[in-house]
């Protein structure tokens, strides 16, 4: 039964691969799906994972994809990389497989160990959702912001206003950034206000060091790799992050809620916020967190309000919910949907 769980996420893994434009990825891991049992120590790992292994337990597809990834940015494989793309379009599924199965078997140890630890990307893109559900704070508080990211990764959607983004027919960022994020635009026009920024933080279980070649190499091995544009936007806005003196701090996001919350922030809209996190939280964290959120907005008022602002995963279609909800008042708003990449934004705002 365990081992038809774990090829079935396999071959859910690659339909969604296949959905946000990754067919390099979508075949590997249907071909995983069907064919791991053949993998000797690597195989016999997968199949007999013993917790959840599907997107939204411990996503062991993207793991072994990630790993396999890591050994080609490490050019440790020269076999290996001929198969990437675009080299593996010319490819037969069995000479694909027969390839990746004698990788697994030379890389076993390597491969193993990666296994461990979760898949972590930092979609930059993402911040796209983001800035308009910002600045719609800004227009409905007039006063500048205060981010508290949970599940914030590497940071890089802390500092979007080092970003150049367009949406629809506006843009906002540093004109000369290399990190350009234009996503398909959907809907009514976002705030037309300056973004206001004064401070910013962030925390993570597992928080990655943009200024560390190791940590950055790791995240960059989650990212598909016939998607070029993801890893060179990435590296450019590691290169941000790693010119900040803002780190994310590691710690439990509950403990760090506690603290940032403890106290009002007259003449500051404090936003806490998550994209594509929150849902990956023990369903317990989950709940003493929206418990401390809920309990923080009764105290918040007019010159310091409390908002929580999410790009989350509901069920829904298409892509992710992004929700608003304001203090005082507390009445959570759906004000639009985005791609889990940021590659669109339907936006409805606040009315």
């Amino acid at each position: 039964m365990t081992a038809a769980r774990v090829c079935t996420a396999f071959l859910h893994q690659a339909i969604a691969c296949e959905t946000l434009g990754s067919p390099f990825t979508a075949r590997l891991c249907r071909l995983a799906g069907e064919r791991l049992g053949q993998a000797g120590a690597v195989g016999t790992r997968i199949l007999g994972w013993p917790g959840d292994p599907s997107a939204v337990g411990d996503s062991v597809p993207l793991r072994l994809a990630g790993a396999l990834h890591a050994l080609v940015l490490a050019k440790r494989n020269d076999a290996l990389a001929a198969l990437y793309p675009p080299a593996d379009a010319e490819v037969s599924d069995d000479a694909f497989w027969e390839l990746v199965e004698e990788v697994l078997r030379i890389e076993e140890a390597f491969i193993l160990h990666r296994l461990d630890g979760p898949p972590q990307t930092n979609e930059v893109r993402r911040s796209a959702a983001l800035l308009p559900m910002f600045l719609e704070v800004q227009q409905r508080t007039g006063l500048p912001l205060v981010l508290s990211e949970v599940g914030a990764s590497a940071g890089l959607n802390l500092f979007l206003d080092s970003y150049r983004i367009t949406l629809g027919a506006q843009s906002w960022g540093d004109i000369a950034s290399p990190v350009r994020i234009r996503p398909k635009w959907r809907g009514r026009a976002a705030a037309g206000l300056a973004l206001d920024i004064a401070a910013r933080a962030g925390c993570d279980l597992l928080p990655v060091d943009p200024s560390a070649t190791d940590d950055r190499e790791r995240m960059l091995s989650f990212i598909w790799p016939d998607q070029p544009d993801r890893l060179a936007r990435t590296r450019a806005a590691f290169d941000i992050a790693a010119s900040k003196d803002i780190r994310v701090e590691k710690c439990d996001a509950i403990d760090w809620l506690g603290r940032r919350l403890a106290t009002p922030m007259p003449g500051f809209a404090h936003v806490v916020y998550s994209t594509i996190a929150w849902q990956y939280f023990p369903a317990e964290k989950q709940a003493q967190g929206a418990a401390l959120i809920r309990a923080a907005g009764e105290r918040a008022s007019e010159e310091a309000p409390l908002v929580w602002a999410q790009m989350e995963g509901d069920g829904g279609r298409p892509g992710a919910a992004l929700l608003l909800t304001l203090w005082p008042g507390g009445t959570t708003r759906l004000v639009g949907r985005a791609d889990y990449h940021g590659r669109w934004v339907d936006w409805k705002g606040l009315g």
